[in-house]
Parts: C-alpha cells; structure tokens; sequence
C-alpha cells in the first residue's frame, strides 16, 4: 500500500471518503483471478481446470479462480475451452449482451477476452468485427480468436477513425473498452504504480473523447454504445461520458442490472472494497431513434475462388462453403464486408479459415480444425501423454489413413495425418510448446 502514488490516495479519498481505509486494504489481499469455460466446446467434470472456485454472478460461464490454478498451462487452455480473465473485466461485455444476429464491434479488442465473451453470446450467428490499432498486438487478438473457435469474427487492425470512414451507422452493438491509466489495475500489475503520473488521466480522457467519437458514428439509430476503462477516476469515466452526451445530443445514458450489480444512472463504478474483482467502469449509451445495421457487403465476384480451388476443397470434404480466397487462402464469411478501397484498414482474419490450395491440393487450416464448425472427418481421441507430445509437434501412432482431427476429452487439438501407422503432425509451429 506504502508504494501507491500520493495523488492517486488524495484523489480516491475525495472520492471516497469514509471508505478510504476499506479501499486501500484491498491492496493488502491477493488480486482476484477469473476464468470463462467456452460453451461451444463443453468438456466434462473431470477435465475441467484446477482451482475453480465460486461462480461469477455477473457471467453465465465466469468462474472465480484460484492463485494457485494452472489453468492456463492446461492441454484444454491451449485448445480453447477456456479463456483466462479477470472476473471485473467480464462486466462489460454482460452489460452489451451481444445477440445472435447482431452485428458487432469491439473497438478496442486486443488480447480478445471481450470480443470472445461477446462472440460466444453470438453463438456463431451474426458478425463480430474486433479491431486492434496495434499490429502486433491485432496477431494476439487473431490468435485468441482463432483459439477459442469463433467462426464468424472479422479482425482488423486500423485507427478509430479510419474505421468510422468506412463503416457509418454499420453495427448494431458496439464495446469500446478504451486505452486508459489503468488504475483499476493497480494490485494486479503493481509495476504499473509506476508508470501512474497525476497527468495520466487527462491525456487519458482526450484520446477516450476521439475514441468515442468515432464509435458514435458507427453505431445505428437505436444501437447500443458500452464505454468501459480499467481506470477509477472521475476525468476518464464519468466525465468523459458527460463530456460525449454534450457533443452527441442523439445519445443517452441508458440504466442497466447485472446479477448483484446495478446501475440506475447507466453508469457504474466497480471498486475492489465493493465487489469480488478488480477497478473498473462501465457505461451504457443508446443512441436515439431506430435504424438498421448496414454496410456495404462484398460481391459474390470480389475475391470469389475460382473453380479450381473450390474443387480443391471438395475433394477434401464435399459438403464444405467457401466464399473467399485471399493468396490462396480459403475462407467462409457470409457477411463479408465490402473493403477493397478501405484505406487503413488492414483485415488479418475474416470469417472461418479453411485451409490453402498449393496446386491440385487443398490442406485444411488450424483454424477449421479448432473450430466448434469443424468438418465430419474421423477423429483420433488421444491420451494426456499423447495430447501433450501432439502439442509439442511430435508423430504420433496412429491407425487409418488420410486427414484426421486430433482430440483430447472430446476436443479438437489440431490436424494430423495419417499413413504407415503414423500420424503426422500439422500443429502449426508457432504454437508448439
């Protein structure tokens, strides 16, 4: 506690009088850890991870977790049956409660907790768009996409404001988890204590405003607008949001409950000393009137696969779609935007990858492997032992012959193939442990 920046106490004691010293004991206890199960790839009772505890109220699939837990070091973390996160930052993607059908936008999505949170609400129907301005950071994002198995996410990479050029009133939902000074992140990540200055939140709050600025834009008539931080001060929450209703008078705060939450303002405030997690703050803004969620979708000619690829793909598996080839590279997204003269926007990943055409031969991709969308091919069930060494890129004995999905408790690890006994490894190498 003695660490914690002297303006940050004498800010948190004007706002919280009383409930100073309750607040500042929490930074005495251990940070809390969350965990969410993905519910399209369910396992059962005896391979769940280590160290669940007590359910998150606010999230159907949120677990409380142990310090102790490695969860994250499990055969069944790497194959997306769970995901990691911190039981406060699961808050604002309940308060959107993303619809099957919807379209969607996660502004500020990297490493990807919401997006898939959200994603998973969607049940595979409808379009999320998860966007990451950072390049490096917009890789993670792909990945943890692609981990979890969502079949109908587009990742993109652009600033807010190139994103608002070619998506005007597109979405129907929009998350805007914004960059801030992180306070709310103070016990978890105490290097960060460091990093805190008195000025953070001002600079803070003026990239927040443009961030906004352009969510509004592509939101439709209607839509709904959740700005959260990780942040406990006034400036970058309640006063951003103030400042937003005064520039956009089309939008209002709109009241939300949660399971032992509540917010009759439209916005809340999660403080450690209050609620089981981490700081945090959410809001919710709808935006006045009725409209339709609309973008220009591509053409059934725009990066359609030629014949000799489609036929590629059927010969692997007949009863498989594909609507777009990028370098050979096929793809299914029914809902693919048109983005051929988007400047700024860089796609990494749209819709459910299918695999690549290397001449006559189609070899299917990692992603449709993963994917709760993965084709009727025969399934190799393995061991612990074997599970691991599969992840680790080894060969494994294997009895049929051709392409074959290897899982582990039910679960698709990844694609083998197999011939003379053996299963050869395609787990791709950048994931091997």
């Amino acid at each position: 506690m003695s660490n914690l920046p002297k303006a940050f106490i004498d800010r948190m004691a004007a706002q919280l009088g009383d409930e100073l010293p309750a607040f500042l004991r929490t930074y005495e206890e251990p940070y809390q850890r969350g965990i969410r199960l993905n519910s399209m790839k369910p396992v059962d009772e005896e391979y769940l991870p280590d160290g669940l505890l007590e359910a998150v109220p606010w999230e159907t699939t949120g677990y409380y977790l142990s310090m102790e837990s490695t969860a994250g070091a499990d055969i069944l973390h790497e194959a997306g049956a769970w995901y990691l996160q911190e039981p406060s930052a699961m808050i604002p993607a309940a308060v959107l409660n993303a619809q099957p059908g919807e379209r969607i936008l996660d502004l500020c999505a990297a490493p990807g907790g919401k997006t898939t949170q959200n994603a998973l609400r969607m049940a595979g129907q409808g379009t999320i768009v998860c966007n990451e301005p950072i390049r490096d950071r917009a890789k993670i994002l792909s990945r943890n996409v692609e981990r979890m198995g969502i079949p109908n996410a587009i990742v993109v990479s652009a600033w807010p404001e190139d994103l608002a050029k070619v998506w005007p009133e597109a979405f129907d939902a929009i998350q805007c988890d914004a960059p801030c000074s992180g306070e709310g992140m103070f016990r978890r990540h105490p290097e960060s204590r460091d990093e805190w200055n008195a000025e953070s939140p001002a600079g803070c709050a003026k990239r927040q405003g443009d961030i906004l600025d352009s969510a509004a834009i592509m939101l439709r008539p209607g839509g709904r607008l959740v700005y959260s931080t990780c942040t406990l001060n006034t400036i970058e929450n309640e006063g951003v949001v103030e400042d937003f209703l005064r520039r956009h008078d089309d939008f209002i705060l709109e009241a939300f409950e949660l399971p032992t939450l509540s917010a009759p303002t439209g916005m809340l405030t999660i403080y450690p000393h209050r609620v089981k997690g981490e700081g945090h703050f959410v809001a919710l803004l709808r935006r006045k009137g009725e409209g339709k969620a609309a973008w220009r979708t591509a053409s059934p000619k725009e990066n359609a696969p030629d014949k000799a690829a489609l036929q590629a793909l059927r010969d692997f598996f007949p009863g498989t779609q594909a609507n777009l080839l990028f370098g050979g590279e096929l793809r299914y997204c029914p809902d693919f935007p048109y983005l051929t003269k988007a400047r700024g926007v860089s796609v990494l990943r749209s819709g459910l990858h299918l695999g690549t055409v290397k001449g006559k031969v189609f070899v299917p991709d990692h992603a449709w492997a993963v994917c709760n969308a993965s084709p009727d091919v025969p399934r190799i069930h393995l061991t612990e032992e074997n599970a691991r060494l599969y992840q680790n890129g080894q060969v494994i004995p294997a009895e049929g012959k051709g392409w074959v999905l290897a899982c582990y408790a039910d679960v698709a690890l990844g694609w083998g193939k197999v011939s003379d006994g053996m299963m050869k490894n395609h787990y791709p190498k950048g994931l091997r442990r």
